[in-house]
């Protein structure tokens, strides 16, 4: 018994041995690329097939080669190196993608098989591809000097501040003048970076422009913000058009763990939602929201935004000691307003967990 229990033992320390073996050399690539998800951004269908290179390293003392590569459509095609590798050589995977294939968002798949045991890498290639309209005066509707727009405001969306944002965003030319890329020049605020990316749009083709917004620029301002930027080209008289860019800056904080909560500055607002009910259209109305710092850090206020200049909010203070309360002024001035009515008060803090909270005024005016 003694000795069938001695050998079970034996043969699990041998397989766990193996199984540690072969774990480390799943966890050691055999070739390593320089990126392996590629971002196309915004594509026009008129511009064509898009082509992306991906570029790769032998790390083994074997020789490798590309035995082969399968694709998940026939969208796309591929070329690639056919040489045998030594290690430390490269060798390159050229992947050509047909933007007409596919309509919105896409994310094509191409798989790498080499001649190495465990070789068999994945590849990405994403972006949008948008179709040409069969209207263009319907799908761009909104229009800005002689060029058409789907929106009025091009909106940024979120924007934190440890990284800039960069949109693309397409517009038809109705005009009647080549628009190069030499000739745009932008009056733009030095959080703001406008870009034509094509080299040359011609009278009823398309075009697109990279907005790139870095609110780490905008003096660490939070909140909501609409910007009127002057682009042009200059050799064109009369080409000056406002575009009117709209984003929501955000502080970012990075993940915290689970037992560092209870050492952070926490907000903790009393009333989230005040309900006036029925007020009179002449009446100014007063009330006040108790804030706290529930945490073991110091809460800072880093700002307070409303949604509406009839609001007036005031605070005594932009700071708060743990445990400390203070009371926030509201002041609500109805003049010109009838009927039911929401007011957005917006808090910014340095609380990690909610560093944006939101108290809602309700009212029925009369």
């Amino acid at each position: 018994m003694k000795l069938r229990t001695q050998a079970i033992l034996t043969a699990l320390f041998f397989i766990l041995i193996k199984s540690s073996t072969v774990a480390q050399s799943i966890e050691a690539p055999k070739i390593i690329w320089k990126v392996n998800r590629v971002e196309l951004g915004t594509i026009l269908e008129e511009e064509g097939n898009q082509e992306v290179e991906f570029e790769f390293t032998n790390s083994q003392d074997s020789l490798f080669f590309i035995e082969d590569i399968w694709l998940e459509c026939g969208c796309t095609t591929v070329e690639f190196s056919k040489d045998t590798l030594a290690q430390g050589e490269t060798g390159k995977v050229r992947v050509s993608f047909d933007p007409t294939s596919a309509y919105g968002f896409f994310s094509k798949l191409v798989v790498v098989k080499g001649n190495l045991s465990g070789v068999q890498d994945s590849l990405f290639l994403e972006g949008t591809s948008i179709p040409y309209p069969s209207n263009p005066p319907r799908a761009y509707p909104v229009k800005n000097g002689n060029l058409g727009f789907r929106l009025k405001k091009i909106n940024m969306g979120e924007v934190f501040d440890n990284e800039p944002k960069i949109k693309y965003v397409e517009f038809f030319n109705f005009g009647t003048e080549d628009l190069e890329k030499g000739a745009f020049r932008s009056e733009t605020p030095t959080y703001i970076w406008v870009e034509q990316v094509q080299n040359l749009i011609r009278p009823q083709e398309r075009g697109l422009l990279m907005i790139r917004y870095e609110s780490v620029n905008r003096s660490g301002d939070l909140g909501f913000f609409e910007d009127q930027v002057p682009v042009f080209w200059e050799n064109i008289e009369g080409s000056r058009i406002n575009l009117e860019i709209i984003a929501d800056l955000f502080e970012y904080f990075p993940p915290v763990s689970k037992n560092e909560i209870d050492d952070l500055p926490q907000l903790y607002i009393q009333q989230k939602e005040i309900d006036l009910k029925e007020i009179s259209s002449k009446s100014i109305v007063r009330r006040t929201v108790t804030l706290s710092n529930r945490g073991r850090k110091v809460l800072e206020i880093r700002k307070i935004q409303g949604n509406c200049e009839c609001l007036i909010i005031e605070s005594p203070k932009d700071q708060l000691n743990p445990g400390e309360s203070l009371e926030l002024s509201l002041t609500f001035d109805p003049k010109g307003r009838k009927g039911i009515d929401q007011r957005n008060i917006y808090i910014f803090t340095n609380d990690p967990i909610n560093p944006v909270q939101l108290v809602v005024l309700k009212s029925r005016i009369e």
